[in-house]
């Protein structure tokens, strides 16, 4: 995976054919799907992903989904997620544009389109992902392969580092702040664990569990369903 997505929309059958479509592009992790403008809003704050599908006209029952919304998220984020508006109408693509937008699809939605929207996406925004991290305790500095980690457990203000050889790496931060800082693969299951995605093999929602590479099993909590949902989402493709 080398880029993370959102789909902001209300049309059911629009965001089943956008995932499916994605199903031929493994690079791509869906973080989220959202039909209320305001936790939309929040989660691309949270979530900072490079890609977002907004269904244009975007209607909710908190009103719409404004083009000047999206204007205004400037304020809030480092570096603007490419957006790519889906609509049945090409009278709104100017509007779209004019407002932050990078792109639109027509719908509906097929994989000769998407494709090449994706293609342009990737020319603008080269994936830079990072291979490590440095782990500080006291004058002790650690540097620990991303791919290694399996889960992230709190410890009071400090936090555990599960590594796949058995390791156990202390780090004098709290799981707040890597929650904020670790790339969108590593995504928050309960208040004591973030989990790595890649090595989640099982999902077990009615005994809210989540089972990982090397046997381990950890508890989720459902004030994270939407990160298990982006989990079972990946395992599933």
């Amino acid at each position: 995976m080398r880029f993370s997505f959102l789909i902001i929309d209300n049309n059911t059958i629009t965001i089943k054919k956008t995932l499916e479509l994605f199903e031929n592009f493994p690079n791509y992790f869906c973080a989220g799907v959202f039909k209320d403008n305001q936790t939309a809003i929040n989660q691309i704050i949270k979530l900072k992903p490079q890609l977002i599908f907004i269904g244009i006209p975007f209607k909710s029952n908190e009103g719409d989904l404004s083009f000047t919304t999206i204007t205004e998220l400037f304020q809030y984020v480092d570096t603007m997620p490419y957006f790519i508006g889906l609509t049945s109408s090409p009278n709104y693509a100017l509007e779209a544009i004019q407002s932050g937008f990078s792109d639109y699809i027509l719908k509906p939605l097929n994989l000769h389109q998407l494709g090449k929207s994706l293609f342009k996406f990737e020319k603008r925004n080269p994936s830079t992902s990072v291979a490590t991290i440095c782990i500080k305790s006291y004058s002790d500095y650690q540097f620990v392969a991303l791919q290694d980690i399996i889960y992230l457990k709190a410890d009071n203000n400090t936090t555990d580092i599960q590594m796949h050889n058995g390791k156990i790496v202390n780090a004098y931060k709290t799981l707040k702040h890597f929650e904020i800082t670790l790339p969108f693969y590593f995504l928050r299951i309960h208040k004591s664990y973030i989990v790595n995605i890649n090595h989640v093999s099982r999902i077990h929602l009615s005994k809210s569990k989540c089972y990982m590479n090397y046997n381990e099993i950890l508890p989720f909590s459902l004030n994270y369903r939407d990160n298990i949902d982006a989990i079972v989402r990946k395992i599933n493709i």
